[in-house]
């Protein structure tokens, strides 16, 4: 299944509750963080409810594959 990296370029402040769980729940905290989540039903879902807050971008899983290598050699 392709993986999509999503990252918080708005702030929830003065956001509606449900969508700063929303954020939360989607693994992102502050302004500028990302996480890389399946591109599932669910997923698509909550990203299009926090669309005005986020910026998402599709991944290939070989990209993936050499971020978590290179996460050891630091």
């Amino acid at each position: 299944m392709a993986k999509i990296k999503i990252r918080l370029i708005r702030s929830t402040i003065g956001q509606l509750p449900r969508n700063r769980a929303t954020v939360r729940s989607l693994g992102l905290r502050k302004i500028g963080s990302s996480t890389v989540q399946e591109d599932t039903p669910a997923i698509l879902g909550m990203v299009r409810n926090v669309s005005h807050l986020i910026a998402v971008e599709f991944v290939s899983d070989e990209v993936r594959m050499n971020e978590d290598n290179n996460k050891g050699n630091k």
